[in-house]
């Protein structure tokens, strides 16, 4: 029991109309935890065209293995990003979710999801019964990386997504999305809110000004790690594997883990953030969604051990 399963969705961003990147948030970090040496299996719906044997390729170059089942789609889903000139994107999407494979996987050390594989029907409904089946044996995790462009209904969204956050572990989130979820709060309240309903962690990313994380123990901040940015796809997804890569190195994964996690100190909390950052700043750094490999992010970590 050493291997992630991921759960959700594989898309192609089409960058400003011409450039083609592989994508999709659970992608993302799946292949994100690969490159940093972690076995990972991901289970998603793409097709059987150019496209989708492209995902497949690169998926499968990073270390990770597709679940059978994964290449059942009609057509593979594409993002189109537009990059602004601080280096922000925003997102339209052709993207059909469901879940036709079914996780034939030995059991995981931790299961992730989130983002579209979390509300958009019917696929979130298979998504939230597999979280459900692993829940006693795995650690939980999720991160909502909320897209307002798919989501047709707001409050059924908003409340499937509190139930993800109620049967989590831990939790990674923006402030951007903890805005949209709930505008009449400060994120912060949010993220608090959320830790008493049933998480060990939720961690709130907030951009330049970097990241907070709470736990029984209080709270971590930490820095935005420096970074010279040419766009920020993907960073949410490079501090959700940074930091879900310093959990396991601590030893805090796994359902036999689960009292060890939540007794998770402010010194290990801070540390895991630092990792994190430092993984996203890496990200952030290349055009794309390019997840770093375990060689540069320990070459980062030396370079910067603080993080920030």
């Amino acid at each position: 029991m050493t291997r992630a399963l991921v759960i959700g969705e594989a898309l192609i961003d089409v960058v400003d109309g011409i450039a083609e990147h592989v994508g999709g948030s659970p992608l993302n970090v799946a292949v994100g935890l690969a490159r940093l040496g972690r076995g990972v299996d991901f289970l998603t719906h793409i097709a059987d065209d150019e496209r989708g044997r492209r995902i497949r390729d690169y998926v499968e170059a990073s270390g990770a293995r597709l679940v059978a089942g994964s290449v059942t789609a009609t057509r593979t889903p594409t993002s189109t990003a537009t990059i602004a000139a601080d280096g922000s994107a925003s997102y339209t999407f052709d993207l059909d979710w469901r879940l036709s494979g079914t996780a034939e996987v030995a059991p995981p050390l931790f299961v992730h999801t989130g983002s579209i594989a979390a509300v958009r029907e019917p696929g979130c409904l298979a998504v939230a019964a597999l979280l459900d089946t692993y829940r006693t044996s795995a650690t939980v995790t999720f991160d909502p990386n909320v897209r307002p462009s798919l989501i047709t209904n707001a409050d059924l969204a908003r409340e499937r997504i509190e139930r993800f956050v109620e049967r989590s572990d831990v939790v990674k989130v923006s402030d951007e999305d903890l805005r949209w979820l709930r505008p009449d709060d400060e994120p912060e309240r949010t993220a608090r809110t959320w830790l008493a309903s049933g998480p060990a962690i939720v961690a709130v990313t907030m951009g330049g000004r970097g990241s907070i994380a709470f736990c029984a123990a209080g709270e971590a901040r930490v820095p935005a790690a420096p970074s010279r940015v040419v766009d920020t796809v993907g960073a949410g997804d490079a501090f959700m594997a940074g930091l879900l890569d310093a959990l396991q190195e601590l030893g805090l994964l796994g359902g036999g883990r689960r009292k060890a996690l939540r007794a998770i100190t402010l010194d290990e909390l801070t540390a895991a953030l630092n990792a994190a950052g430092l993984c996203s700043a890496l990200t952030v750094a290349r055009a794309g969604a390019d997840l770093p490999g375990r060689e540069a992010l320990d070459a980062a970590r030396r370079e910067f051990p603080r993080g920030g």
